[in-house]
């Protein structure tokens, strides 16, 4: 038999904020190489329009109005998915929202509060439930799963403005770890993925900024920004075979920005 370990028909995976950006771009990769799709966004628009680009792969394909934010949204949402694919079997916590201030001692409780709701509660949340399900699974006989989050190269350096923001990003490191190690009785492997300047819908703003573009972009030793599809290849990576030994790791996407 051939070697085959990125084939993951059979699979489902199931990507918060999948309905865009990072996350749309791993969704595309995971349904290339076969894999069942689940995406949870909160742009009802945006999730049909995903839906119809990713069942084009010849893949099964739920769309979920989710707001991560939302607790009792996340334990109805997981449990509808499980119900409707039949299992999952990879999940990345991608949804996040990036809100600044103009400084740090103008930054409002409100501001702190949401980011923090989606971007570490939500991803409390989304992993709870998931390894509900996959220790309930292998319970069963039917050991195994992947958890990844995307967290942001901020969480490593300083962000100035964006410390709410960089705050989430770091806290979701040792969660990761943490699960790692407490899930690995029962096959679940975790671990973290940390992109660097990536052109979203997010970073729409810098984009554009000739300053930004000259001072922070060109010392991207890849000389570019990041592109969705960049992250296509280590999402089908952690959720096939190939990774089944490889957990409790963060993976830094950058174009080499944080060695330089």
């Amino acid at each position: 038999m051939a070697y085959a370990p990125f084939n993951l028909k059979g699979k489902v995976a199931l990507i918060t904020g999948g309905n865009s950006g990072i996350g749309l771009g791993m969704a595309e990769a995971l349904a290339q190489s076969g894999a069942d799709i689940v995406i949870w966004g909160s742009n009802s628009d945006k999730n049909l329009a995903a839906e119809g680009k990713l069942t084009n792969y010849g893949v099964r394909v739920l769309a979920q109005q989710v707001n991560v934010a939302d607790e009792a949204a996340v334990i109805a949402a997981m449990r509808e998915a499980v119900a409707a694919m039949g299992r999952i079997d990879f999940v990345a916590a991608n949804a996040g929202m990036g809100k600044g201030s103009p400084s740090f001692d103008e930054m409002t409780t409100e501001t702190w509060k949401q980011v923090m709701a989606v971007n570490l509660d939500g991803v409390f949340w989304t992993f709870r439930e998931a390894c509900k399900h996959m220790k309930e699974r292998a319970k069963a006989g039917d050991p195994g799963g992947s958890l990844v989050v995307t967290s942001s190269v901020s969480a490593v350096h300083g962000a100035p403005r964006n410390e709410a923001y960089a705050a989430t990003k770091g806290a979701v490191l040792p969660m990761i770890r943490g699960i790692a190690v407490e899930y690995a009785r029962y096959g679940v492997r975790a671990n973290a993925i940390l992109p660097g300047w990536i052109a979203t819908d997010m970073t729409a703003g810098a984009q554009g900024n000739d300053a930004f573009n000259d001072k922070v972009i060109s010392r991207v030793p890849m000389r570019r920004w990041g592109e969705p599809d960049d992250f296509g290849g280590i999402a089908v990576y952690l959720a096939s075979d190939a990774s089944k030994f490889h957990t409790a790791d963060t993976f830094v996407i950058d174009g080499g920005y944080t060695v330089f």
